[in-house]
């Protein structure tokens, strides 16, 4: 019995113009917006469905909203599927959209199965917020933030440790030292729990005033110093890192994303170089062949090839100088002059500040030297 793999199953497919008509709309920039828009305005609407008097009067449009949401969730799900079955599985992003829809169909089934009355109902009519994620694949901002946030895992991880390990040493001496029965402050400080959630407290420097004059009233000698060397320890130094660490971590995924950008901007503008340049040749070509054909001189042709040209730099010189490989030299070495002239401006105003520092210095030392002359 012969196996045929899935994978080649579907490189045998007969619907590649279909598919590359829906690939074609799915990905398209209008498409997009349709996306972005249907998923702000169920969000909108659902900060709306929160006050009781808005939902009894406009119960019957959160219905039709809701429908509308569903079908294009659900169309948007199809049609990325058909358009790449196999890969769309292996994308991180088309697995939370797959969570997403699941998420939104929970109620409905709870309702089919269990009733209205489901207690557990609110809970899936709440996690319904979550639909507002699907954001996240249409905004390449918010996908570099969580990439900035995946990358600090380990080093967050090892920060939040080291906070851990700081806590439990100082909520085993905090219990010790005020958690005595007899007078000790057994709210804040009277098992390993409350000692915890006390610290952390501290650590947010939350009310940390209102714990320290608790401890005051009991006559605690040492709580004063146990409260500043937590906080400074917790607050000023581990806090401060892990918030440090974020920030790194998010300038470069700021950096990595503005290069991205201006990568896919070159690309972009040397397609349409060679676009023009191809075009060029093509109607020089042509130029070439109505000069044997009709007997006109090269230049009256070059003169009616200028008047039809759609761009301001027109190199028309000879077979060569209409060749793709010259065209690209000589735009390449247009684009380095243009650098070298912006670098050259820079170091201009550069000079002209300096000079200007200068001259303003000169009127102080000049009545600098003076008075020391009159002083003489």
């Amino acid at each position: 019995m012969v196996t045929i793999p899935l994978i080649h199953l579907f490189d045998r497919r007969k619907d590649d113009q279909c598919q590359a008509f829906v690939k074609k709309v799915v990905t398209s920039r209008l498409f997009h917006i349709i996306m972005i828009s249907t998923i702000s305005l169920n969000a909108f609407l659902t900060v709306l469905w929160t006050s009781y008097k808005i939902r009894y009067r406009l119960f019957r449009v959160f219905e039709i909203s809701e429908i509308i949401f569903v079908s294009i969730c659900t169309s948007e799900f199809l049609m990325k599927v058909y358009v790449d079955p196999v890969n769309y599985w292996k994308d991180g992003y088309s697995m939370l959209d797959v969570l997403i829809i699941i998420i939104i169909f929970i109620p409905y089934l709870l309702r089919k199965i269990k009733g209205e009355h489901y207690p557990y109902l609110n809970i899936a009519e709440g996690i319904q917020s979550l639909r507002i994620l699907k954001l996240i694949p249409y905004s390449r901002g918010i996908r570099t933030l969580i990439i900035a946030v995946g990358q600090t895992v380990y080093t967050v991880a090892s920060v939040l440790t080291l906070l851990f390990v700081l806590m439990y040493i100082f909520a085993i001496l905090g219990f010790c030292l005020f958690g005595v029965v007899e007078k000790g402050d057994m709210n804040n400080w009277g098992n390993l729990a409350a000692a915890f959630f006390t610290l952390f407290s501290l650590a947010t420097v939350d009310g940390w005033t209102n714990l320290q004059e608790q401890l005051d009233v009991r006559n605690f000698t040492l709580s004063r110093v146990f409260t500043i060397a937590f906080i400074l320890l917790a607050s000023f130094i581990f806090l401060n890192m892990f918030v440090g660490v974020m920030i790194m971590h998010t300038e470069d995924s700021i950096k990595k994303f503005e290069r991205e950008l201006m990568l896919e901007r070159q690309v972009t503008l040397m397609e349409e170089k060679q676009v023009i340049l191809k075009r060029q040749q093509e109607e020089v070509e042509s130029l070439m062949k109505t000069q044997n054909n009709v007997g006109k001189s090269f230049s009256e042709l070059v003169e009616d090839f200028k008047k039809t040209l759609r761009h301001t730099d027109p190199m028309v010189l000879d077979d060569f100088g209409t060749s793709l490989s010259f065209m690209d030299v000589y735009l390449s070495t247009l684009d380095n002059q243009d650098a070298t002239v912006n670098k050259l401006q820079e170091l201009y105003y550069e000079i002209v500040n300096v000079l200007c520092l200068i001259l303003e210095d000169l009127p102080k030392k000049k009545s600098q030297s003076l008075e020391g002359l009159e002083e003489k």
